[in-house]
């Protein structure tokens, strides 16, 4: 429809041009107008078949080639028709035919020319295709275009980059699933283990101090539960559903109260805490979410210091609270601070419980201070360091 529009477009155009440039007679005016007709006719023929047949052929070469030749029979019916009315001589028509001729052989160079890097083009594309339906994400086409085929070759190569993006987030979720179910499958295990023995041997009669069975039981159930508790909170503070209330806080006196709670443990395994700090720091914060991050740190921090040694606490008023825990033990790997913060990660590939907890602590710790829009990190040892800062009120 859009083509005979336009070939009527054109028809009316030129009679316009003819009336206003020859001033013609009532008889040019009717054989201009059947010639313009016949040749609009003949277009039409032409485009309806070029139409039909680019949609059957196997090559994009071979539709250019027939379209420039095909503009080219327009031309020559035009131009021969014209000739004819002019009354030509033999010479100056045989000079046509030649003239006609060149521009044939001229129309075949250059369709074939501009239809090569075109072809290339589309070839790369739809090879880039194929790569990515085999699954190799990483193909792209090197199609750099300024038309249509440029950009549906630049829209193929993002979306290809989207997949192979997603391909890798996938992958490494799937990777941190699977760490997740062997170390929660390991953590629950061993207690449970441990409980069900403790059982049989009550329910067989042969455990000879009931009492310290029960003592086990009970320190195995509270091991669990620990376990779930810390497992739901870290869940609530991924999901950002965790309330905390912002106010101004002390984190100097947060410390304190920290190592006050946390000196009993640390005397049982021969360790020292001390509070380094020169004045007040004074932070935005949750008072509850602070103290839960200072006890968690410290907690990790006197698994791992050597008998004899000191954790110390480092509270200093940067443009907000910045504390650091520093203890005397072999601390973070290199290869493990980037992993320190993640969710049942330990140093330990064992997991043994008497060298760490389940892995959440610096998890829930992570949580609570960007939860607070602060930043935490961990630096490699020798030497515990974990540190955290928080804004300033």
């Amino acid at each position: 429809m859009k083509a005979v529009i336009w070939l009527l477009g054109a028809v009316l155009v030129g009679l316009v041009a003819f009336e206003i440039s020859m001033q013609p007679t009532a008889g040019d005016r009717v054989l201009l107008a059947v010639i313009f007709a016949l040749i609009a006719a003949f277009a039409a023929v032409l485009a309806f078949g070029i139409r039909w047949g680019a949609r059957r052929s196997h090559s994009i070469r071979r539709s250019v080639l027939i379209v420039g030749l095909a503009g080219l029979a327009i031309a020559a019916l035009t131009i021969g028709i014209a000739a004819q009315q002019m009354f030509l001589s033999q010479h100056d028509l045989n000079l046509l035919i030649v003239v006609l001729f060149f521009a044939v052989v001229t129309t075949v160079a250059f369709a074939v020319s501009v239809s090569g890097d075109l072809t290339r083009d589309l070839e790369a594309t739809a090879l880039a295709a194929e790569r990515v339906q085999a699954g190799d994400l990483g193909a792209r086409t090197g199609v750099v275009r300024a038309d249509e085929v440029g950009t549906v070759a630049g829209t193929f190569d993002q979306m290809a980059g989207e997949l192979e993006q997603r391909e890798t987030e996938r992958r490494a979720y799937d990777d941190a699933r699977r760490r997740f179910l062997a170390a929660i499958g390991h953590d629950l295990r061993t207690p449970l283990a441990s409980l069900r023995a403790a059982v049989e041997a009550l329910e067989d009669g042969l455990a000879p101090d009931p009492d310290r069975y029960l003592r086990s039981m009970d320190r195995d159930v509270a091991v669990l539960s620990s376990l779930v508790d810390d497992l739901f909170l870290l869940s609530r503070l991924e999901e950002g559903v965790v309330e905390i209330e912002r106010a101004s806080i002390d984190v100097t006196e947060l410390a304190d109260e920290a190592i006050e709670v946390l000196t009993p443990v640390a005397s049982a395994a021969d360790v020292r805490l001390e509070l380094s700090a020169d004045q007040r720091a004074v932070a935005v914060g949750g008072s509850e979410a602070v103290s839960r991050v200072l006890r968690n740190l410290l907690d990790n921090a006197i698994r791992f210091a050597p008998a004899g040694s000191a954790v110390v606490v480092e509270v200093r008023d940067d443009d907000g609270a910045v504390v650091r825990v520093l203890d005397q033990g072999p601390g973070f790997a290199l290869a493990f601070v980037d992993e320190a913060f993640e969710r049942f990660t330990r140093d330990d590939p064992s997991r043994e419980r008497s060298t760490g907890g389940s892995g959440l602590g610096l998890a829930i710790a992570r949580g609570f201070v960007e939860a607070l829009g602060g930043t935490i990190w961990a630096d490699p040892g020798p030497g515990g360091c974990v540190a955290f800062r928080l804004p300033r009120a």
